[in-house]
């Protein structure tokens, strides 16, 4: 790549993962969606990280969306790449908790990255928007079913029809971002969450990412089946060893954070 559009930095078993393109409010040009693929891919192999934290560069933009200067250059019909280039399934198939850290605004392509995290939480200068029909084009990384899910068909629907701007306290309130910081505290208590993430026993924290995420997927009755049929799985390889040595280690958190 002959920019460095995207910045990696570890920090114990937590990744922070920078979108680098403040210039032009970290656009997903076709390199930078490339970037991040590979970036994901990669830390998925990485047995040292158990937990990722996405931002964007800059105090204005997460991600403004696809480059539309560059699209309007070769023609990328703003859809889903194809090929290498697949964010949703890359971010998908991480098997790790990601925190979206949304220091800025997350228009129409960047809201679907933001809507690929499994936790938001928003700057103060956070601004998500839903242009796609606007610019004359169907979504295609998710955003049409996912933003429904978690805020409600007709916010969803307000938002997608009209392209009007949401704000981080009415996105917090709404339930689509869990917490609203001051600019400068976003990233230290994203990290901060990832870190108290990655103190869960690992093989349970990947489990239960994956038994959360292929429930959300089926109908509720399917998903309550597949819930009793993993954990039934699971107990056969908890000893009763095992179970004490975790209550104590339970035990002992709690009255550390107590104090």
């Amino acid at each position: 790549m002959s920019e460095n559009v995207i910045l990696v930095e570890k920090k114990g078993a937590v990744a922070l993962v920078t979108l680098n393109r403040p210039e032009a409010r970290n656009a997903l040009s076709r390199a930078l969606r490339e970037a991040i693929c590979e970036t994901f891919d990669t830390l998925a192999e990485d047995e040292s990280i158990r937990a990722v934290v996405l931002t964007g560069s800059g105090d204005k933009a997460f991600t403004a969306g696809v480059d539309l200067k560059e699209a309007g250059q070769t023609g990328f019909a703003l859809g889903a790449d194809g090929g290498n280039i697949d964010m949703a399934k890359s971010l998908g198939n991480y098997p790790w908790p990601i925190i979206g850290a949304i220091n800025g605004y997350a228009i129409t392509g960047g809201f679907e990255l933001a809507l690929m995290c499994d936790v938001l939480l928003a700057s103060t200068n956070a601004r998500f928007a839903d242009t796609h029909a606007h610019v004359g084009i169907v979504p295609g990384w998710g955003l049409s079913q996912k933003l429904c899910r978690l805020i409600g068909t007709s916010r969803a629907k307000e938002l997608s029809f009209t392209g009007n701007f949401l704000d981080a306290e009415t996105a917090e309130r709404w339930g689509l971002v869990n917490r609203v910081y001051q600019p400068d505290e976003l990233v230290p208590a994203a990290l901060q969450m990832a870190e108290d993430m990655t103190k869960t026993q690992p093989v349970l924290l990947k489990k239960y990412k994956a038994l959360i995420d292929d429930g959300f997927a089926m109908p509720f009755g399917d998903a309550l089946k597949e819930e009793i049929r993993r954990s039934a799985e699971h107990a056969e390889s908890v000893s009763a060893e095992s179970v004490e040595e975790a209550r104590k280690a339970v035990t002992e958190r709690g009255r550390t954070l107590n104090k």
